[in-house]
């Protein structure tokens, strides 16, 4: 997969996500999410308690896997 296809795959959602729609970009569970997160795999910002993820850190994230 190239960045275009990625980024139109992901068209839909907004510049910054929440937990809960990064769960179903990726079609992934609340624990991996977290685990993704905490160990900097995905590139965040926090809020408080509030996690806020640029859309184009997930992008990023998807083209270092492949």
């Amino acid at each position: 997969m190239n960045h275009t296809q990625i980024t139109d795959m992901f068209e839909d959602y907004p510049d910054c996500i929440t937990t809960l729609q990064l769960q179903q970009m990726l079609s992934i569970g609340r624990n991996k999410v977290y685990e993704l997160l905490k160990t900097g795999q995905i590139k965040h910002r926090r809020i408080g308690k509030t996690y806020i993820i640029p859309k184009v850190y997930i992008i990023e994230y998807l083209l270092d896997i492949a």
